[in-house]
């Protein structure tokens, strides 16, 4: 990799146009418009239009569409676990992380348009793209993640961190907003026609920040390539190895594989607890109300990101991550106890989006801070996703579980509840410690 000016203007703005590219798929296709859309196609109706059952045959058994949904993220999710680590360690040997950081971002942005043709008719085969548009995100992050503490100074990285989460949300619900005026102004039959808008939003607004951000330092043309795979396990295995010698890395790791699992969880099934659980006036409402809640989160998110940032130059990371996991546990016990109404909603949406994006941008920041002085990048970045995806994966899976067993979503919450207490209680082991800066 090329070295890179730390807090370069020029580099840092290429670089949180990513956020402001790739936010899109989360936001449009795994929390507002595709959830709605997939419960819309895979629900029975009756002749008045009514829906009169959410069941959906799904590899010859009968499911709950949105557990059906949970499951296959969760799958998504551990492709990337799989592939990511020894990935991460070809491109930190090759010095070539900007052509993996591509791949996926194409992978992801054509997956999402080929959303486009979904159908309950074929569903198996309408998830592959899917799962493929997912792992072209999540495993696009690893990389660009990785870009941070060689960016930016390590004072400074706080509030790069919080600047590309709030480009992120920007930009993302600049897109919400198009492709609602198109649903609610055209015609609800053009709902679709949003995921062709995902892929070329992300493709596009990408390539101002590849022609940027440094690729391949020529010295690392003439490194050896036969082996691939067996050097990426070696530089992985050499990461591992510091990590464990690192306690605070250590212990970081393990607290954000716990309450990022909360976090991550509510964001995959917002949507689907609130089409289920919360009493609505009639389903144009539902839809109505779902998305101004989507959009508060996201606005709200751009507030928080920076907010947090702010209070972390007072009172320090582990403190902030602190805060922001307190107010996640009371988020739970609210949603469990009282929300059922459309206003209880809103009132989840306000808050979940004040520290969704301060706890985003300060737990990047925060494992950025961490690091030893290294040129593996990448790998090390690989193992945050790891944790931040073998979280995911838990939390919806178990969400899911829950869910069918106890015939509703809203028991799952305490799940959520026990997984943020718990992360809760390993930072506070570190906020002990203060042998780092953080």
């Amino acid at each position: 990799m090329a070295i890179i000016k730390k807090d370069d203007p020029k580099i840092i703005k290429a670089w949180t146009f990513y956020d402001w590219a790739n936010s899109v798929f989360p936001l449009v296709i795994t929390s507002a418009i595709f959830p709605n859309f997939y419960d819309a196609v895979t629900s029975t109706k009756n002749e008045a239009g009514e829906i009169i059952s959410h069941t959906v045959n799904f590899l010859g058994r009968d499911f709950e569409n949105q557990n059906i949904y949970s499951f296959v993220y969760a799958f998504a999710l551990s492709i990337v676990v799989l592939i990511s680590p020894v990935l991460s360690g070809i491109a930190d040997y090759l010095g070539n992380k900007k052509r993996f950081l591509q791949f996926f971002c194409y992978l992801g942005a054509l997956s999402s348009m080929c959303l486009f043709f979904f159908s309950k008719s074929h569903i198996e085969l309408s998830f592959i793209p899917f799962i493929t548009a997912t792992v072209g995100f999540w495993g696009s992050l690893v990389y660009y993640n990785s870009y941070l503490p060689q960016i930016a100074s390590e004072q400074n990285q706080d509030k790069v961190s919080a600047r590309g989460f709030a480009m992120g949300y920007f930009g993302s619900s600049l897109l919400l907003i198009i492709c609602l005026a198109i649903i609610m102004g055209i015609g609800r039959q053009y709902t679709k026609y949003s995921f062709l808008l995902v892929g070329l939003w992300w493709i596009g607004f990408a390539q101002y920040t590849f022609k940027i951000l440094p690729g391949t330092h020529p010295s690392n043309n003439t490194k050896e390539k036969k082996g691939l795979f067996l050097k990426g396990f070696k530089e992985i295995r050499i990461v591992f190895n510091q990590i464990l010698e690192i306690p605070q890395l250590k212990r970081f790791l393990t607290g954000y594989f716990f309450y990022n699992m909360g976090v991550q969880t509510v964001m995959v099934v917002a949507v689907l607890f609130a089409r289920n659980e919360i009493i609505w006036e009639n389903e144009k409402a539902k839809t109505t109300s779902l998305i101004i809640s989507i959009l508060i989160i996201q606005f709200v998110g751009i507030l928080g990101s920076f907010i947090f940032s702010k209070i972390s130059t007072q009172i320090g990371n582990i403190r902030s991550l602190m805060i922001a996991i307190f107010i996640w546990i009371f988020i739970c016990g609210f949603t469990y106890l009282v929300a059922r109404l459309p206003i209880h909603f809103y009132m989840v949406a306000f808050l979940v989006g004040f520290v969704m994006g301060g706890i985003q941008a300060l737990s990047r920041s925060t494992y950025s801070k961490l690091l030893p002085p290294t040129e593996d990048h990448t790998s090390f970045f690989s193992f945050y996703d790891v944790m931040e995806k073998l979280g995911m994966i838990l939390g919806t899976v178990t969400f899911g579980l829950i869910s069918e067993i106890m015939g509703g979503m809203r028991p799952s919450i305490l799940s959520l509840a026990v997984y943020f207490i718990i992360g809760f209680i390993v930072l506070t082991s570190m906020e002990k410690d203060k042998s780092q800066n953080c």
